[in-house]
């Protein structure tokens, strides 16, 4: 007959293993218990393989979730849904193009000899494609937000980092950052389009007429009759 093993019978191996095996899955439920109290869990819609999806998003993983999770003191959010959706934009872009920050810091489009004809339809010519256009996207937002202000999007959005790392390296006052950053990601938020400028608002609400094709306007009813002046 078969020997069956007691804790007694087992060696020091098989009980490692058993320990190993149970602190692992004490520590990974602790580990969840954590990350619950932690994370800024919400759901949101993103695209995912070309289609909008709603997926659970921790927004504390970035730095710009942390900052839209907080308020000043008068109760406004740190940054607003814009300047959050810009910059999570950036970001996405920033990481499908695997970029870093001495690429970003060039200030300089792809080269000629980079954009390369489309080759024949295959998966893998088709991703180079995406590639370079996720490239030719951050430099253009970087560029259209201006020098003095793009490398602190690339150090927040992009490299994750914390205000007051990006403060320290480019020596700038404390609280200095958030100014900078604000201003950086309202640059962003107009040039991706989420924010319109104030005279484009007020050209949508400008005077309209209709009028037969063959209409023409005239300024005869801004004209003053000088007759009018006299007899005043």
């Amino acid at each position: 007959m078969g020997r069956v093993k007691t804790p007694a019978h087992r060696g020091r191996g098989e009980l490692g293993r058993e320990a190993r095996l149970l602190e692992g899955r004490r520590s990974g439920a602790e580990g969840d218990a954590f990350r619950g109290q932690h994370q800024l869990r919400t759901v949101s819609d993103r695209e995912v393989d070309g289609a909008r999806h709603r997926v659970l998003v921790n927004e504390a993983e970035s730095p710009l979730g942390w900052l839209k999770s907080r308020k000043d003191r008068n109760g406004r959010p740190l940054i607003t849904d814009h300047q959050y959706q810009a910059g999570e934009r950036l970001r996405a872009d920033y990481w499908f193009a695997h970029l870093s920050p001495r690429v970003t810091s060039t200030w300089s489009a792809l080269a000629p000899s980079e954009r390369s004809r489309r080759a024949p339809p295959s998966n893998a010519a088709a991703l180079r494609d995406e590639v370079i256009a996720a490239k030719e996207r951050v430099m253009r937002a970087l560029m259209a937000v201006g020098p003095e202000v793009a490398g602190v999007l690339v150090d927040i959005c992009c490299e994750l980092k914390g205000l007051e790392d990006a403060e320290k390296e480019n020596g700038w006052p404390q609280r200095a950052g958030k100014v900078v950053l604000q201003i950086a990601l309202t640059r962003l938020a107009r040039h991706y389009g989420l924010i319109k400028d104030d005279k484009q608002k007020q050209a949508r609400r400008g005077l309209r007429h209709w009028g037969s094709e063959d209409y023409r306007p005239t300024l005869d009813a801004w004209k003053k009759d000088p007759s009018d002046e006299r007899e005043t």
